[in-house]
């Protein structure tokens, strides 16, 4: 699927020179072969992930204090790729448990039978919306919203009303003004095109990004060139001399701005457009074969604790899934609250994606 981080904060930290600390056990331990974990009651519990999991070391290590296990993190490029090594060697799995299957891609995952149901202690202080799977085959861990970033200082230059919804993204006022990410190569751009099914419905999806191509969209193959070259309110595209200040990016964008800005900023020089959302929910599962079931399950617990969910939005520039996980303050002064973001159930995605991507492709791209 995506070729492009699938957590868009830790990108941008990234492509503003920030470094975040990666997730391991803590002094060496992080370098042990995958063969620590093959003994009885083994101490080591591996955690199969896509690139941008994060966690702070404290936070990590307070777990391995408690629970007596040692977290190795075996990080495996963007979800898609993850998720297609898993299947691959499913029954004979890298790690215990795998972190990062989305709502995109949820229903490949259980079609294929790569998980073992385990409900989560703390299970219930979860908002219940995210609760995907009955089975409890995967628990959800974290929560983030697909959107229209908008450039405040272009539009309040030109006295213009940045747009809110997709219907006011195909008026003419706002005409060669957005970049998007391809729906075939990009996690943002394929929710994007999921947000434009969910509002409009398998009959309009089409017709609507007719309109958005009319209108001038441009289309580049991911985040990382949309957002940090194409789109001018970001700190990378005004670098590049972006000049499109409209782009699909996060609803955690704007918090990334200040917090990596060079100096901070009082405001986010960035907004959302809270009517354009696709919301994205990552999962966690214990993986089928799993040599230490056990360690696990701790990791599966660990991961919806409320210490883990509250250090997570700095960490991973996501929203917790909890209902007692307090948000930093940078999210809730320079965050927005999506209230209604467009959705559409894992199982329709999963029947329809491919014929979906590629009728886009074939209208938009090509």
């Amino acid at each position: 699927m995506s070729t492009t981080k699938k957590i868009a904060g830790a990108a941008l930290a990234a492509a503003l020179g920030v470094t975040t600390l990666g997730a391991c056990g803590g002094g060496d331990t992080k370098d042990k072969p995958v063969g620590a974990s093959d003994a009885p009651k083994s101490k080591t519990v591996t955690l199969v992930s896509h690139d941008s999991f994060n966690v702070t070391e404290a936070v990590l290590k307070e777990f391995e204090q408690q629970s007596g296990y040692t977290v190795k993190v075996l990080k495996s490029g963007d979800a898609g790729a993850a998720l297609n090594q898993e299947i691959l060697t499913k029954g004979s799995p890298r790690g215990d448990v795998f972190f990062g299957v989305d709502n995109t891609l949820l229903s490949r995952a259980l079609d294929n039978g790569i998980f073992t149901p385990y409900e989560a202690k703390g299970l219930g202080g979860v908002k219940p919306e995210y609760v995907l799977d009955k089975e409890h085959r995967v628990t959800p861990v974290d929560s983030g919203d697909i959107c229209v970033n908008y450039d405040k200082a272009y539009f309040a230059d030109k006295k213009i009303a940045p747009p809110q919804t997709l219907d006011d993204l195909v008026k003419p006022e706002y005409k060669n003004l957005l970049v998007v990410e391809n729906a075939a190569t990009s996690s943002p751009g394929l929710g994007f095109m999921l947000a434009s099914v969910g509002k409009y419905g398998e009959e309009g999806w089409k017709d609507y990004w007719s309109k958005l191509k009319a209108n001038g969209v441009e289309v580049v193959d991911g985040w990382e060139q949309a957002y940090n070259e194409r789109f001018s309110g970001s700190a990378g595209g005004k670098k590049a001399k972006g000049d499109r200040p409209l782009v699909v990016s996060y609803a955690s964008s704007p918090p990334v701005e200040v917090l990596y800005g060079e100096p901070q900023p009082a405001e986010a020089p960035t907004g959302v457009s809270t009517g354009t959302c696709f919301r994205q929910v990552e999962f966690a599962g214990l993986l089928k074969g799993a040599k230490n079931e056990e360690g696990g399950k701790a990791l599966v617990d660990f991961l919806i604790s409320k210490k883990f969910q509250e250090d997570m939005p700095l960490q991973m520039f996501v929203n917790p899934v909890t209902k007692d996980a307090a948000l930093p303050e940078l999210f809730t002064k320079h965050g927005v609250v999506v209230e209604k973001p467009e959705n559409v159930a894992p199982e329709t995605i999963a029947k329809n994606r491919e014929q979906w991507v590629k009728a886009w492709t074939a209208l938009v791209v090509k």
